[in-house]
């Protein structure tokens, strides 16, 4: 059951979680930047996940049972027909010799205690209230390995395509997917997802069914069925229940076939706020206050798939108000926000960023989001935007905050004018999150610390540190991990820094000012989620690397 803003109110007021103030803040914060009451109440930490569960529960008047506490083995929620699980969207949370525990995420269904009872006869059946996240990740637990439906949809000779990648889709959503590869080899096609960064195999399909696979694929995505030798760009979006998911979809020629990867922009994506992305109260407090100044540039650098467009459009719902004109131009358009102007580049029809941002300027934004800065076009329109009463929101591929000032002047950028617009630059990259389900602390000596992670051990000078790592269990997977954060690198541009910029200084100056005024690396960051228990030391120096002394 989805919880719109009218219940959300009616729910919070009558169990006094929240006062009739706050709700009038949330509301008004939901009009003017046109997004659910539940973000402000989240961000403003009015509220947390626990309990809203608990008021829901106690406006149903029922128990609330915390599945990401608790989470029920696979042989026990299996205990539950599939059909009947999906149908009342429930699990057995709790079973005994006299006594069963069923949670839900809607405990008014009509017929739902009656077959419950039936099920489990001569058991006393109690009814509890889950959220319906927490539940869906339950269901893991009936998931049989893809090759085997998809043997079984083969056997069944109906309809093969449609069924397999219905499989495939959901299975996706279900392990939060960020990416779908399908990758023709000699004798078949191998599935994989990746999932929290990490890919890994899903499953494969014979290879004879391979070109309804990819045909549907491309009908589906609007593209030509009868091209094979080019590359293609498309976009399909997926419903199924009350979950919509957008796909952004790639097709290139290999020497096996046309290979597909499917980039999932699901729901759960798009409702991030900028309290969620992993920022620091510091941080995030340095970057609402540029946000709000009426012209500037904010650039966020990174490698693909670290976040950055994340960031941008965490920062974007800030500022989406009725009264401000806002465009973005991307390559592609990720995610649609209402309210927001969005223009996809097209270089069939020469329509490219630095020709997009050209017409932006003509239509009287206030805020424009450019999806990259890629050339020295681009780079000098996005500057003169930004010192003409606009404010600026771009990415640019660099290592790290400092790198991104003298690529951009090596670029063709004037310094004079890249001092006066630049506002902040912040880089970042993504680490898996502990899995809180199975999290553990764990004791570990300095010269353990010093042995196993040369690189971090002056990062911790004390005898014992108390650190943390996931266990394993099957709500990750059995990896230890479940989600991602980023990890931030900022430097604020200062006065100092400006007159620094005007003589095209190094990326070793650019980071000696940055340090002398407050600046953390990308690893220092990363170094604080470790102690406080979000992510693991392995992690960290996957994507990330101390500071040259």
């Amino acid at each position: 059951m989805k919880l719109n803003d009218a219940k959300l109110k009616e729910i919070l007021l009558k169990e006094n979680y929240v006062s009739e103030a706050d709700i009038a803040k949330a509301e008004v914060f939901a009009r003017e930047h046109r997004l659910p009451m539940l973000e402000y109440l989240f961000a403003e930490k009015l509220i947390t996940k626990d309990l809203l569960g608990q008021a829901v529960a106690e406006f149903y008047g029922v128990p609330y049972a915390d599945l990401n506490s608790l989470q029920p083995s696979k042989e026990q929620v299996a205990m539950m027909p599939e059909a009947t699980a999906k149908k009342f969207h429930a699990v057995l949370f709790h079973i005994d010799d006299a006594a069963a525990v069923i949670t839900t995420d809607d405990p008014d269904q009509e017929f739902l205690s009656q077959e419950m009872k039936a099920l489990f006869a001569g058991k006393k059946v109690s009814i509890n209230y889950s959220a319906s996240e927490d539940i869906d990740a339950s269901f893991i637990a009936y998931q049989k390995a893809l090759d085997t439906r998809f043997a079984k949809i083969i056997k069944e000779k109906k309809r093969i395509a449609p069924e397999i990648i219905e499989e495939i889709f959901d299975d996706a959503s279900v392990f939060r997917a960020s990416d779908i590869h399908f990758e023709p080899q000699d004798k078949d096609v191998v599935v994989r997802f990746r999932v929290d960064g990490v890919l890994y195999e899903a499953g494969r399909i014979p290879l004879e069914f391979y070109a309804n696979i990819l045909n549907r694929v491309k009908v589906q995505a609007h593209l030509r069925i009868d091209e094979h030798y080019a590359a293609q760009d498309g976009a399909i979006r997926y419903l199924k229940r009350d979950k919509e998911i957008d796909m952004r979809v790639s097709i290139a020629p290999t020497l096996n076939g046309e290979k597909i990867v499917l980039r999932m922009l699901s729901e759960y994506v798009r409702s991030f706020a900028l309290g969620d992305l992993g920022l620091s109260a510091k941080d995030q407090e340095m970057l609402e206050e540029v946000s709000k100044k009426p012209f500037g540039m904010i650039l966020v650098t990174g490698p693909t798939g670290s976040g950055k467009t994340t960031t941008l459009y965490g920062t974007l719902k800030l500022l989406n108000r009725p009264e401000v004109n806002i465009t973005t131009i991307e390559d592609p358009v990720e995610y649609k926000v209402s309210g927001v102007n969005h223009i996809q580049v097209n270089p069939q029809t020469n329509l490219t960023f630095a020709k997009g941002l050209r017409s932006i300027v003509r239509q009287d934004p206030d805020i424009i989001l450019v999806g990259e800065i890629r050339d020295q076009e681009t780079a000098e329109i996005a500057i003169n935007a930004a010192l003409t009463g606009h404010l600026l929101l771009s990415t640019f591929h660099a290592n790290d905050a400092a790198t991104a000032i003298p690529r951009l002047l090596d670029m063709g950028a004037e310094p004079f004018l890249l001092a006066s617009t630049l506002e902040v630059v912040l880089a970042q990259r993504l680490v898996r999150k502990i899995c809180e389900n199975c999290r553990t602390s764990i004791t570990v000596k300095k010269a353990d610390i010093v042995k196993k992670y040369p690189l971090a051990s002056s990062y911790f000078p004390e005898s014992s540190h108390t650190l943390y790592e996931g266990k394993g269990c099957p709500l990750c997977g059995h990896t230890g991990y479940r989600g991602r954060t980023a990890i931030f690198e900022f430097i604020r541009i200062t006065p100092e820094m400006q007159d620094l910029i005007l003589v095209n200084p190094s990326t070793k100056q650019i980071w000696e000012i940055a340090k002398k005024q407050g600046a953390h690396t990308l690893f220092d960051d990363g170094i604080e989620k470790v102690k406080r228990g979000i992510t693991t030391i392995e992690e960290l120096l996957r994507v990330a690397t101390p500071p040259r002394s």
